[in-house]
Formats: C-alpha cells, sequence, structure tokens
C-alpha cells in the first residue's frame, strides 16, 4: 500500500508527520531522544533527523540506530546530515562514536519505525527483531512512538512472545494518539 501512495502524497504526510513530532518534542523536552532515517516508503521525509534536532534546539541529543551483524542496534549521536553515511539494507547511519545498545536506556523519548501498529502498541515491522530487542531495554517511563501513514493503526496485527508494545503513534491526520498497551 505504502509504495502506491504518490510522491506528492508522501511529502504531504511526512510534513504532517514531522510537524505533530516537533510539536511532541518541544513539549517533551527530552535531554535525550532516538529517531531514524526514513528508507523507501517509510513514513516522514530523509530530512526526519534533521528536523528532531532542529526541535531539540539545542537542548537534546539525539540518537540514530546502527544495524550491527546480530540485527540488534548499536546508537550513535547525530551531528547533522553529513554525520550519516550509506549502510547496509539501503540504511542512512551516523558515523559517529558507538554509545552501545544500551544507549537506548538512557533516552526520554523513543521513535521507531513500522509497517502498522494496533492498538495494543503491538507494532509490524520488517521482521528482523531489531526494534523489539531495542524496545526491550527502554526505561517503562519512557514514551515510545512509532510514525505512521493514515490507515496504519489497525485493530490488530499478529503479535510474538518477543514483540515489545509501544505506547503511542503519529499519524497525518490525527497527530500524536496515545494506545491502550497491555
Amino acid at each position: 500500500r505504502r509504495r502506491s501512495l504518490s510522491a506528492e502524497c508522501r511529502a504531504a504526510a511526512a510534513a504532517r508527520i514531522e510537524a505533530h513530532l516537533e510539536d511532541l518534542i518541544r513539549r517533551r523536552q527530552p535531554r535525550r531522544m532516538t529517531a531514524y532515517v526514513p528508507v523507501g516508503s517509510e513514513p516522514g521525509s530523509a530530512r526526519l533527523p534533521e528536523v528532531v534536532a532542529a526541535a531539540l534546539a539545542g537542548q537534546g541529543e539525539l540518537l540514530l540506530p546502527v544495524l550491527l551483524p546480530d540485527l540488534d542496534l548499536d546508537w550513535a549521536a547525530y551531528t547533522g546530515p553529513d554525520s550519516l553515511v550509506a549502510a547496509d539494507r539501503g540504511l542512512r547511519e551516523p558515523m559517529g562514536r558507538r554509545l552501545g545498545r544500551t544507549a537506548i536506556e538512557t533516552a526520554d523519548l523513543v521513535v521507531v519505525p513500522a509497517l502498522a501498529v494496533d492498538r495494543r502498541g503491538i507494532r509490524l515491522g520488517r521482521g528482523g527483531g531489531s526494534y523489539d530487542r531495542a524496545l526491550a531495554r527502554v526505561r517503562p517511563d519512557t514514551l515510545t512512538v512509532a510514525l505512521l501513514y493514515d490507515g496504519e493503526l489497525v485493530d490488530e496485527v499478529p503479535a510474538e512472545a518477543h514483540d515489545r508494545a509501544i505506547q503511542a503513534v503519529i499519524t497525518p491526520t490525527a497527530g500524536l494518539r496515545r494506545l491502550a498497551t497491555e
């Protein structure tokens, strides 16, 4: 379905999603947060890290994921568009010092990708389990949010024992929406 969206539709959705995310960041003022660089048809634009960094306004640090060979995630600070390099699987990753798998434990806000999320907060990813492992390390009081297109918040997605629920989603039309996590 995502691939069928026109470039104009994706760009308009990205602008609305990023505006909602900026508002959330300005309200919460996280000292450290995570996000990602969207690839392909993922919600948000390639400029998402720049948008987040601008919303942090120098008052917080943005960490981006670095995919490890075992598909777990390490983290590194985003220091600007020139700090990103091409990586495996079409990803763009920060080239700075690696902070370790547990760096996500110190985040005050965690933004993750998803193909769909159900009303319980279970997210459907790409099947590697990278974000489920990372989400297992997040403090319970940390807000976890997935960015979605309209129509991707669904009644139910398949769930397995290792799946970790998130607390909220951002969609272009509804903005931030809290979920009834288990």
